[in-house]
């Protein structure tokens, strides 16, 4: 295949926004060959590692547990890559290391099955989070030695949690990250700078996050902000594109917004309740799919735990078992999402039946 098929920069934004990033089209198997090369060199010599999703929240606990650790060798991970990135753990961290774990959680036994042998290997094992667990999977976590401290999903983000959790007297920029972290993990929306650190953490290599939060915490330096003012014109264009694209559906009780393309979901999701929206789903060409909630519904984290997936109340992510060759993602790509579309939809609908099942019985 020709490199200029898969050229972003060649793209209009119509089409961009229909079509997968570049790194979609390279094999996983390639991909996999790479990440286990890079996590080897980063843990050769590891004093502390620390595995993290690489958003604003798990690079803010990265932050965090390099200042009061003094060292912090960070190995991204998102919620899929759980299982890949403890099985390097446990074959190249040296034996006197000591893991953090930090805004991730387990779906299935298989994402921690290689978590003996790394805490047979390290010093000792700490896992940080605030998503909603399963009690069976943080109790056989909390069996193999690990001191985990889940945070209530609703009030904090998982910054909050090594703030108070790690032994340190942090300067008060740290506290402040923290806060706005939250503000954004949450969908609070109160602090402007959420949207900062957010499409920051998105757009820079997660490095240069962590040293820059370190420096100056949740106040941007000017070269930052003029970079995301930059960057913001496509991203707008994208949302917009989005959001024209959207269609509001009645699935029992809700209203429920549901549009597809390449964004930031939660801007599309904000300017959906804007139109009446109890709860939004956003499906990306790549295939996942995110839900965000309203005070209307904050039920997200169950939607998204049918469709093979998981999250919070008011926000959560998923993607739908429905592609078995490169044709399953054509028709994705060309019907806008609509075999997943539909996929979450019935899932909204299942739990409306559930509710049902629920009045019949309280009623008898």
């Amino acid at each position: 295949m020709e490199d200029w098929l898969i050229d972003d920069e060649r793209l209009s934004i119509g089409r961009k926004s229909v079509l997968p990033g570049e790194g979609f089209f390279r094999p996983d198997s390639v991909e996999a060959e790479q990440a286990e090369r890079e996590a080897a060199e980063t843990l050769a010599d590891a004093e502390v590692v620390v595995v993290a999703d690489a958003d604003a929240d798990g690079l803010a606990c990265t932050a965090l547990i390099r200042t009061a650790r003094g060292a912090g060798e960070l190995l991204p991970a998102s919620p899929h890559e759980i299982r890949e990135a403890l099985a390097w753990v446990g074959e190249y961290a040296p034996p006197d290391a000591a893991l953090y774990v930090c805004d991730l959680c387990p779906d299935h036994e298989s994402d921690i099955e290689h978590l003996d042998a790394v805490v047979d290997r390290v010093a000792d094992v700490t896992w940080f989070d605030h998503h909603q667990w399963d009690d069976e999977l943080a109790a056989a976590i909390e069996a193999a030695g690990v001191d985990l401290v889940v945070g209530e999903s609703g009030e904090v983000c998982t910054a909050d949690i090594a703030l108070a959790e790690l032994d340190y007297e942090f300067p008060e920029r740290f506290v402040d990250l923290a806060a706005a972290t939250r503000d954004h993990d949450l969908w609070i929306r109160e602090d402007e700078r959420s949207d900062d650190i957010a499409d920051f953490a998105y757009w820079a290599e997660p490095e240069e996050y962590v040293a820059t939060v370190m420096e100056h915490g949740a106040n941007l330096p000017r070269e930052v902000e003029e970079m995301l003012a930059e960057r913001r014109v496509e991203k707008e264009a994208l949302i917009e594109t989005a959001i024209e694209r959207a269609e509001l559906r009645e699935v029992g009780p809700w209203t429920v917004g549901v549009t597809y393309g390449r964004c930031s979901q939660n801007e599309v999701a904000e300017a959906l309740r804007e139109q009446g929206a109890d709860a939004a789903v956003i499906v990306k060409p790549s295939g996942p799919a995110s839900l965000r909630g309203t005070e209307n519904f904050e039920r997200c984290h169950e939607v998204a735990a049918q469709v093979n997936g998981g999250g919070h109340p008011k926000a959560a992510g998923c993607k739908p078992d429905i592609y078995d060759d490169m044709l399953d993602y054509a028709h994705h790509w060309s019907t806008r999402g609509a075999v997943a579309k539909q996929a979450i939809i019935d899932a909204f609908r299942r739990l409306e039946v559930e509710n049902e099942g629920e009045v019949e019985a309280d009623d008898k």
